[in-house]
This record gives structure tokens, sequence and C-alpha cells, in this order.
């Protein structure tokens, strides 16, 4: 089994402190999870490339594209990563299949900008859509509640999804976002899914070390 990791969403952050509650999730975690939004794509507005370069990490920032036209935008996004401190190369852009008319090209202008490929679906959206550019991926993000806001119910019709995106693809990094926490961790873990996103579970959680932990045991 793949190593399993650990992607906390700063969307769940108190944005006034962002860099101090960075730091009681840094030691703890492997990737730090980045949810751009656009107010289009999806029906809410985050942040962008600016408040990315504010960030001080020594984690691989995973920058999770949810926007209209993400070509636009990648160079931008990984001289962000590579200013708040993700180290050159390690950092993930991660487009939605849904956003991109010319996929196979934008995966190629991810790698050439320095940083891993990723690509995600929607709930609803098939496999099929990703099929013939897996071997080109680094990761690829199902996502386990329709995206745009943080403390959603996880959705368990995804769950044989990622049990099928396995077989299709043994070596590859499966990552799940949304209503991830510790009732529902076995379950996509159990799947195939070895990273993995927490946003309220983590952020939200008394003891935010010891909510990363009982990720760490399924």
């Amino acid at each position: 089994m793949k190593k399993l990791k650990i992607s906390p969403s700063i969307l769940s952050a108190d944005f006034g402190i962002l860099n101090e509650e960075i730091a009681t999730i840094e030691p703890y975690a492997d990737y730090l999870h980045i949810d751009v939004m656009d107010g289009h794509f999806v029906p809410n507005i985050t942040f962008g490339a600016p408040v990315i370069r504010c960030i001080k990490t020594c984690l691989p920032l995973d920058i999770h594209l949810m926007i209209e036209h993400p070509e636009r935008y990648i160079e931008d996004f990984v001289s962000a990563a590579l200013v708040a401190g993700s180290p050159k190369g390690e950092m993930i852009i991660t487009v939605q299949a849904e956003a991109c008319v010319h996929l196979d090209r934008v995966i190629h202008q991810i790698k050439e900008a320095g940083a891993k490929a990723s690509v995600a679906l929607n709930p609803a959206s098939p496999l099929e859509m990703i099929e013939y550019v897996l071997y080109d991926l680094d990761q690829v993000l199902l996502m386990t509640v329709n995206p745009g806001f943080c403390g959603q119910k996880f959705i368990e019709n995804v769950v044989p999804k990622i049990k099928k995106l396995r077989k299709m693809a043994p070596e590859l990094d499966i990552e799940v976002d949304g209503g991830i926490n510790d009732k529902t961790v076995q379950m996509v873990v159990d799947a195939g899914a070895n990273v993995l996103v927490a946003g309220s579970y983590v952020f939200g959680a008394g003891d935010r070390v010891m909510a990363i932990k009982s990720l760490r045991v399924a």
C-alpha cells in the first residue's frame, strides 16, 4: 500500500492569523492544501496567488485550482508556492478536469512550470474523463463533496470510484477531499486513497495534533 499522507486544508483556518494557524499543524502534516476558488467554477471566492506568497511554510503546497481557465494562472501559483517556501518541484497543482478544454496541454504546462500535475474530478464526473491522461499524472483528486464550501457531508457514492481508480492506476497517488474525518477515513483508505485532505476536522479540533493522528491510524 502507498504511504498515507495528510494535507490539512487552510480553508478552515483563521485567515487573520494564517501563518500562526499553519504553524500549529506543520510538523504533523505532509502537505498544506490550498483551495483556490473564483466564484465562477464554484459558488465561493477564497484567495489568489498574492495571499499564497504571504504564507510561510516548509511543507509542499497542494494547490487545488477550482477556477475557470486555470491555464492562465499556473505559472503565477507555482511562483507563489516557491515564495511561500514550498520545496522546488514538490508542490502539487491540481486542476479540475471539468474546467479544462485541453486537459493534456494543461498537464504539460504544470510540469513545465516545475510542479507535480494533478487532476480533480467532481463527485458526478466519471473516471473516463481522465482515462487517457492517467499515465502523465502524479496524482488524481477525487472530490467526496461537491466543491465550494467546507464542512459538507461525505458522499459515500464516491467510494466505488476510488476503488475503480486504484485498480486502473495501482501506483498513483489518489487524494480525497470533502467530509474526511475519523468516521470516514477508513472507508476511503480501504478503497485505495492515500492522500487525505481535511479542513474543518483538523482546524476545528480542540487538539489538532490528535485530529491528524486519528487520520493516520487507518
